[in-house]
């Protein structure tokens, strides 16, 4: 039975959405497990629940969306985050991807400019008894200097260019994955490894995403 699915119906369309990431060329088996053993629907507002196993992306609120799950598999696979790792997630959203990352982490950052959407996320986490996620409202822009260096790092919003102060809180051969470019515009998935010299930086693909934005919400 797959883990967090009750009846049959749901079991096989979790079984269909497994296998659609599958044969979007994810092979990492950690990955896999990882988003076998997180319910899609948690993290989903009811009035879209039923779309919860469809490979597509869903408002979540904020102008806000969750990812579709083979965009979020495939950033996932191409971290790398090994289960002694420190990561930071840019951007927290409904928690969905937040929620994989933990899976295969040691400590999960996680910030979020909306303070709806971080409680929402926060009250998820407890139920899923994610215990080794720390999340803060804060603006993403800035990373968490003070628990930095990560090992890995995650962004969920588009950024015009790629951050300097993320590098920055990167460890030397530490990895990011973020999507760059204006959002009405090409915006390409990137890659990014930090060296001694600077950092290397690999092309994904085309993605969409919100754009990363300063300060934080305020009610």
């Amino acid at each position: 039975m797959i883990a967090g699915f009750e009846n049959s119906d749901t079991m096989t369309a979790a079984a269909r959405l497994l296998l659609e990431i599958r044969q979007a060329g994810i092979t990492d088996k950690r990955v896999l497990h990882a988003m076998e053993s997180i319910p899609r629907d948690r993290f989903i507002p009811r009035a879209f629940r039923e779309r919860a196993h469809d490979n597509v992306a869903l408002p979540i609120g904020r102008q806000q969306t969750i990812s579709q799950p083979a965009l979020v598999a495939l950033m996932t696979q191409a971290l790398e985050v090994g289960d002694r790792m420190k990561v930071l997630e840019i951007g927290t959203g409904s928690g969905y991807q937040a929620a994989i990352l933990a899976k295969l982490c040691r400590r999960l950052y996680t910030v979020e400019r909306h303070p709806p959407l971080l409680k929402d996320a926060e009250a998820i986490f407890k139920t899923l008894r994610l215990t080794n996620i720390t999340s803060l409202l804060r603006d993403g822009t800035m990373g968490w200097q003070e628990q930095a260096p990560f090992d890995r790092i995650m962004m969920t919003c588009a950024a015009l260019d790629i951050p300097k102060q993320l590098i920055d809180q990167l460890t030397i051969g530490g990895i990011m994955v973020l999507p760059v470019g204006l959002e009405d515009h090409d915006q390409r998935l990137i890659k990014l490894v930090r060296t001694h010299d600077g950092a290397e930086t690999e092309d994904l693909g085309g993605v969409r995403f919100v754009p990363l934005l300063h300060g934080v919400e305020t009610p």
